[in-house]
């Protein structure tokens, strides 16, 4: 159960890495915004609060630490998410790792984004109170693509 549960911590940090990666890509070559963890970081002081979600984040009172609460939650969260592949696909998955598991478990964290998250920062479910939110929704799925490509690669390194 350890070593599932080490391989997870891994396999996450490796992923949300190439996340980052991918997102400085798009900054640089396509003009994206770039990430920017400060009001995930502000969420996630809130959630202690008992406010989870927001009518808009930025009107909530500002946390001197929360673009590195950021950071860390975004981090922790593809660790949790890592550890939680492990453990449902086993062993045997990472003495030969296939992309489909850590696909659908990438695709299946996009609800987490959409119907949590989204809505918390006050940006609506699905960023539906955004300017343009199909495009923000492909970004998302695209991204945690690259989340599952990640795990998936992290996985072949460390087998």
């Amino acid at each position: 159960m350890f070593e599932l549960v080490w391989r997870g911590v891994i396999i996450g940090i490796g992923a949300t890495m190439l996340m980052d990666l991918w997102a400085i890509a798009l900054y640089r070559l396509f003009g994206q915004s770039k990430a920017n963890w400060a009001p995930v970081g502000r969420w996630f002081w809130h959630l202690q609060y008992g406010k989870v979600f927001h009518d808009s984040i930025a009107d909530a009172t500002p946390y001197k630490h929360e673009l590195a609460l950021g950071w860390i939650s975004h981090y922790a969260v593809g660790i949790l998410y890592g550890i939680v592949l492990a453990l449902l696909a086993g062993a045997a998955w990472f003495t030969a790792p296939t992309f489909l598991p850590a696909w659908i478990l990438g695709i299946l964290t996009v609800g987490a984004g959409w119907f949590l998250l989204q809505p918390g920062l006050g940006i609506g479910w699905a960023a539906s109170k955004t300017p343009n939110p199909t495009k923000v929704r492909a970004l998302n799925l695209a991204a945690h693509t690259v989340f599952a490509l990640g795990l998936w690669g992290t996985a072949l390194l460390i087998r």
